[in-house]
Formats: C-alpha cells, sequence, structure tokens
C-alpha cells in the first residue's frame, strides 16, 4: 500500500517579524498595489511575508536579512548588491543554515536577458585522500574548503554597482551590535547544545554567560564574526583565501587532523557554472548544472508537461507530481558531463522517461509497468540550508542558495573568526576525491516569459528541494495560483526508501504532501486519494518540504512581487515599501 504523509504548519510569529523589521530601519511591507498591511492580512497574508514595487524586492528566510538586501536597493544598488547584502546578513542572522564557511550556488539573470551562474561548493583538498581519511557525521573530519565568500565576493565584483563596504555593512552591524534571536533559530541552537560544548571555538560563540544556548528572543552579539567580516570588507577574497583568516584556519585544522591547508584555501576560486535550460508550457527554465541539481528540475517539469496538470482534480495533480519526480530521481546518479545534462533536460527524454510514471488510472495517461536503469538516494529527513532571491527595477534577477549542510554544519567554529564551517566530507555527501566539489540538491532557479522574468525561485530542504520547486512553479502555471497560495499550498515528494540502492523502481511507492497554512489541504482530495488505497498519515515537522523564498515579475502592472515561505521565519522586503 502506498503511504501519504500530510503536514499542517504551526502558526509564524508574526508580531517578532514585525518587530524585527522596524528594527531594523522598516515596518512590515504593505500588500498589492495601494493595499496596505491590513488588507493583505484580510487576504490571508502573514505581514512582512509579501511585499510589492516596482523598484524590485528581496525575499529572504530572515526578516533582517531581507530588510539587509532592501536597503541596498534603497541606496540605488541593483539585484547582485541587494542578493549579496542578504547573504551576507544571513551568515550573522541565520548562523545555523549559512555562513562563510558554507557553500553557494548563484543563478543571475542581467538586464539584457542573459544568465550568468557562479559555483561557490565547498572542495575537498587536493591533497584529500578519501581511502585513508577519517569518516564524521560531523566535526573537523567533515570541513572542506569553503565557498561562500569567493561566490558573494565574484558576484558583487562581475555585477553589482555597490562597493563591498555599503553591501557588507548591514551584515557587520548586525554581528557588532547584535539581533533577538528568533524562536526557531533559537531551537537550532538548542538541538545541536551537546556539540556545540565538544568544540572551544563553536561554544565561544553559541553558548552565553551562563553556559547555555540563547533563549528566543534574547540578544546575540558575534564580536569575532563581526572583525572577521570588516576584514573581509576591507581586503576582500584574498583577506579570507590568502591573509590572516586563511592562516588561522589552516593552523586550527592542522591542530586538530582537518584536511584544509594553507595552500587548499589559496587555491580556492569562485568558478563559473554551467546554465541548463529547458522549456514548459511555453516558458523557458534556466538552472544550473552540477554540483547544482538544475538539469533534473527541468526534467521533472518536463515529464509534467507530457500530461495535461491544468485539468486534473487536486489528488490526480498531487499523484502526477510525485510520479514525475520519482522517475526524475532515478536519474541523480546519472549527471557527469555535459551530454548528459543535454540528454536530461531534452524533451525526447522525457518523453522516453514519461511512461514509466505510474499515472494512467488516475489521469488517463498512456502509462507503462516502471522500468529503467538509475540507482535511488534516500532523501534527507531534514535539509538545512537557506535561500533568497532578489530583483530590481531594470530586470536583473538573483537565485542565490547557500547551505552549510545538516543543522550548523560541521559544527566547528575556528577560535576568534566566530563562523561555522559546512559538513562536506568524511562521508556525509559520500565519497569526494581529492579537489572535488560537494554535490548537493541545490537548485536556484527562474522561468522566463516571452524573453521577460516570470519566476525566480529556490529552495531550502536538502533532497526536497527540486521537488518544492517543482510544486510552486506548476501550482502557479498549471493552477493559475498567486505566488503567495503556490507557496502555501500542498507539496509533493516520493517517500523514497531509506538506503541507498539500485534496482526496480517500484521500490519507491509512498507520496508525501506537505499542507500550507491558511488554505489547509483540501478534504475531498485526502478521501479520492485513500480511496486509490493510499494512506494518509500526519507529519509534523516545520519546513520538512522544502523552504521557497520566490519573486515574480507582473508584465501586466511592471511590478515584482515576493513571498517568503509561510513555513518559516522569513520575510520579502520591497524598497521603501510598496510602489
Amino acid at each position: 500500500m502506498s503511504r501519504l504523509s500530510v503536514r499542517s504548519l504551526s502558526p509564524l510569529f508574526v508580531g517578532l517579524l514585525t518587530a524585527s523589521l522596524a528594527a531594523c530601519g522598516g515596518g512590515a511591507p504593505e500588500g498589492a498595489g495601494a493595499a496596505g498591511t491590513a488588507d493583505v492580512a484580510e487576504a490571508g497574508s502573514t505581514p512582512g511575508q509579501v511585499a510589492r514595487s516596482a523598484r524590485g524586492v528581496v525575499a529572504a528566510a530572515q526578516p533582517l536579512a531581507a530588510q539587509a538586501g532592501a536597503a541596498m536597493l534603497e541606496q540605488g544598488g541593483n539585484a547582485v548588491d541587494a542578493a549579496v547584502a542578504a547573504a551576507f546578513a544571513l551568515a550573522v542572522v541565520e548562523p545555523t543554515m549559512s555562513g562563510l564557511g558554507g557553500r553557494a550556488q548563484i543563478l543571475i539573470r542581467l538586464p539584457d536577458g542573459s544568465h550568468v551562474g557562479i559555483d561557490g561548493t565547498t572542495q575537498a583538498p587536493a591533497t584529500y585522500d578519501p581511502d585513508t581519511a577519517p569518516q564524521a557525521g560531523y566535526g573537523y573530519p567533515t570541513v572542506g574548503v569553503p565557498g561562500v565568500p569567493a561566490a558573494l565576493l565574484r558576484a558583487l565584483e562581475e555585477h553589482g554597482s555597490l562597493d563591498r563596504a555599503t553591501v557588507m555593512a548591514p551584515a557587520i552591524a548586525l554581528a557588532e551590535d547584535g539581533f533577538d534571536v528568533l524562536p526557531n533559530e533559537a531551537g537550532r541552537h538548542a538541538a545541536a547544545v551537546d556539540e556545540i560544548r565538544e568544540f572551544e571555538g563553536t561554544s565561544g560563540v553559541f553558548l552565553n554567560a551562563a553556559g547555555e544556548t540563547r533563549a528566543p528572543g534574547e540578544r546575540f552579539v558575534q564580536p569575532d564574526l563581526a572583525s572577521t567580516l570588516r576584514t573581509i570588507a576591507d581586503g576582500g577574497h584574498d583577506a579570507f583565501y590568502r591573509g590572516p583568516i586563511a592562516e588561522a584556519m589552516a593552523a586550527d585544522m592542522a591542530a586538530h587532523d582537518g584536511a584544509v591547508t594553507l595552500e587548499a584555501l589559496a587555491a580556492y576560486e569562485a568558478e563559473r557554472s554551467e546554465i541548463v535550460t529547458g522549456s514548459y508550457r511555453g516558458h523557458d527554465l534556466v538552472g544550473l548544472w552540477v554540483p547544482s541539481y538544475g538539469a533534473i528540475t527541468i526534467e521533472i517539469l518536463q515529464l509534467l508537461e507530457t500530461l495535461d496538470m491544468g485539468a486534473l482534480d487536486e489528488d490526480d495533480w498531487a499523484l502526477a507530481v510525485a510520479e514525475a519526480i520519482r522517475v526524475g530521481y532515478l536519474d541523480r546518479p546519472n549527471q557527469d558531463s555535459m551530454d548528459d545534462a543535454a540528454r536530461l533536460t531534452s524533451k525526447a527524454w522525457a518523453a522516453e522517461r514519461a511512461p514509466m510514471m505510474r499515472v494512467s488510472a488516475m489521469v488517463g495517461a498512456s502509462a507503462a509497468a516502471p522500468s529503467g536503469p538509475g540507482a535511488r538516494l534516500a532523501l534527507a529527513e531534514d535539509g538545512h540550508t537557506t535561500h533568497l532571491t532578489a530583483a530590481d527595477g531594470s530586470g536583473m534577477v538573483v537565485a542565490l542558495t547557500q547551505s552549510l549542510g545538516p543543522n550548523m554544519g560541521s559544527k566547528v567554529v575556528t577560535p576568534g573568526l566566530g563562523f561555522l564551517y559546512a559538513a562536506t566530507l568524511g562521508g556525509y555527501l559520500g565519497r569526494m576525491e581529492a579537489g572535488e566539489r560537494a554535490r548537493s540538491h541545490i537548485s536556484p532557479f527562474m522561468v522566463e516569459r516571452d524573453g521577460a522574468p516570470f519566476l525566480a525561485l529556490g529552495a531550502a530542504g536538502g533532497g526536497r528541494i527540486p521537488t518544492a520547486i517543482v510544486a510552486v512553479i506548476s501550482r502557479v502555471i498549471d493552477r493559475g495560483m498567486t505566488l503567495e497560495d503556490a507557496l502555501r499550498a500542498p507539496r509533493i515528494v516520493p517517500d523514497f526508501p531509506s538506503q541507498t540502492v539500485g534496482g526496480d523502481p517500484d521500490a519507491a511507492t509512498a507520496v508525501a504532501l506537505e499542507v500550507g497554512t491558511g488554505m489547509g489541504f483540501m478534504d475531498d482530495a485526502v478521501e479520492a486519494l485513500r480511496a486509490e488505497g493510499i494512506e494518509v498519515d500526519a507529519v509534523d515537522r516545520d519546513g520538512a518540504f522544502g523552504r521557497v523564498h520566490a519573486v515574480r515579475w507582473h508584465a501586466d502592472t511592471g511590478v515584482w512581487e515576493g513571498a517568503a515561505d509561510p513555513d518559516w521565519e522569513g520575510a520579502a522586503v520591497a524598497p521603501g515599501g510598496n510602489r
């Protein structure tokens, strides 16, 4: 029997979000057009999580970070300035999800309509030996060469319009002056308290004077991180990878048998990412190739294009999306060369794989019995990553995902530097060879129509990142939902086996659904699924099915709309309020 998980969301801390925005110099964003906050609230919005402006918008996983990005737009900066400012701010206010020691993937749409990708993925040093290296879930053996600073600085240098000092000023101020910890961030600190206490540098940052993790609302001041950020603002890339910061990192790694060396840090550069493209019902799709999962995201959407998704009831839609994800994920191990990229994103491949979707009984497709090559990889139970999206009035758009891996990554902070390292080596992301960059499900993504922006988005949530992106895109295009409603509606992901196996793809039979606030889940759809022999279970975990932060361009009104995932503590902020 298939099994369906249905998850309802806990209430967000609306008052705290509004207070956080006010403390950063602005109130909660207003509603659409001339509508105020009250009008948005009447429509079911959480104040602060939807914003609209012709001048651009920033949607991010923490209100203070979204405000930092919008402040760049207010100062005349572009979308890259806004995204980089928000990303550096997230390293301060959401340090369990991302930071200077982590990895990043950036997709940029330039005002002329061209696209640029930047790869700032953590990397195994050239001297790394996977056969002799310690295996661990956290700690020094898991630390690889950080990529976030290189990626953010390259994006700013090549495509930004403001200087480093201006763009990094909000992050430095937040670290130096402190901020009140949001409840979910405090919960993640508490969840890792035992590991925090194992490391001197980590304890010094994340434990208060009483030796405990901070409670919700407690002030969090990070002087070491402020100093590190200021050094980067002054000296750029070399200040982190070749100067005193690099020397401190390398010395700490050497003292604890870590793999990262001064030579490995000096050799690291953010690289260009290959762009992958496809199409979906007259819309152009743009993503990034490995180590991003853009090709798989495109493949899943093009599998859905073989079905009449707009004609489906909610239960049929759910199963169709789940089956497209299941079949698309069979190709996750098959991403090696650009030839693979061309194949996985082709319509011919979607047509060849479409008969593997088990949807004939419910949606009238001509489906065959599942068969075909490929190993299945288990989805992580939780994904601890962050995504932000920014746009400006010129048509520049940025989708930026950064991650530490699991909650608080490696759990390691070098004393005096103030930031956590991602978990990369030692088996967390599978076997990694010397010099290899970590693959993950990160998938910053864009949808365009008639040469103009339409949607830009990405997600956090490990293996559920592409699935959340697909669900939102299909909701908007196939079901005509607003962006806000699409983020609040149920999301779908197959319940894959718990172990990596090869062979019969029919083994993955179950489906999991997430239920958004406000809209709830449609009772009729649940009953219809049960009638098909699918058991419905409740799953009570916040943010477990991907957290999407997105922007949408409304060509008819010339207005950008930003929306933050209602299953998280984020916000969407426009410069100077709505216009």
